[in-house]
C-alpha cells in the first residue's frame, strides 16, 4: 500500500476512534442507564446521555445548556407512545432529534434545530423516546431513519434489547 494509502487509512481509523463508533461486529456493549447505543449501516455510535423520564425533567431539557461534548446527548423517555413535538425555547446549542418508537426505531430525524427557535418540530405519532444530540452530527455519523438505539428504557419488546 502506498504512503498516501497508509495516510487515509490512519486518518479514518483517527475518525473513527475520536467519533466513537464502531463496525456492527464489536457493537456488543453492556447496557448502562446513562449510554445510548444507535446501530445502523454506517456502524455504531455511543451516547452519554442525561435521561429524561419524568415530566419536569422532559420540560426543562437542555435549556440554557452553554454547550454539550460531541458524543452526548439527552434522551427523552415516555411512559408510552404518544404524538410529540419539541421546541427551542432558552435551548442555546443547535441540536438534532432523533424521534423514535416503543422499539427504539427511529423514525424521524429533525437536523440542526435553530437555537431559541419557539416553532414547533413535530416528531411524529407512535413516539416514546427522542434523543437529542448535537445539531448536524447525525448527518456527519451517517444516522437514519430506520436505524435503532439501544438503552435499558426500552426494554424486552425493544428492537435491539439489553443483554
Amino acid at each position: 500500500m502506498g504512503k498516501r494509502n497508509t495516510t487515509l487509512s490512519s486518518f479514518i481509523a483517527a475518525t473513527v476512534a475520536v467519533l466513537g463508533f464502531t463496525h456492527p461486529v464489536s457493537a456488543q456493549v453492556s447496557c448502562r442507564d446513562d449510554l445510548v447505543t444507535v446501530s445502523g449501516d454506517f456502524g455504531v455510535a455511543r451516547f452519554t446521555v442525561q435521561v429524561a423520564d419524568d415530566y419536569e425533567e422532559r420540560a426543562q431539557g437542555l435549556m440554557n445548556v452553554p454547550s454539550m461534548p460531541t458524543l452526548s446527548g439527552m434522551l427523552f423517555v415516555y411512559d408510552q407512545p404518544q404524538q410529540t413535538a419539541f421546541w427551542m425555547r432558552n435551548t442555546l446549542i443547535s441540536l438534532d432529534m432523533l424521534f423514535a418508537d416503543e422499539t427504539g426505531t427511529i423514525t424521524r430525524i429533525h437536523d440542526k434545530a435553530i437555537p431559541l427557535d419557539e416553532t414547533p418540530i413535530p416528531g411524529g405519532d407512535d413516539i416514546q423516546y427522542v434523543l437529542e444530540i448535537n445539531g448536524g452530527l447525525a448527518a456527519r455519523l451517517g444516522i437514519e431513519e430506520g436505524d435503532v438505539m439501544q438503552h435499558p428504557s426500552m426494554g424486552e419488546n425493544a428492537a435491539k434489547p439489553c443483554q
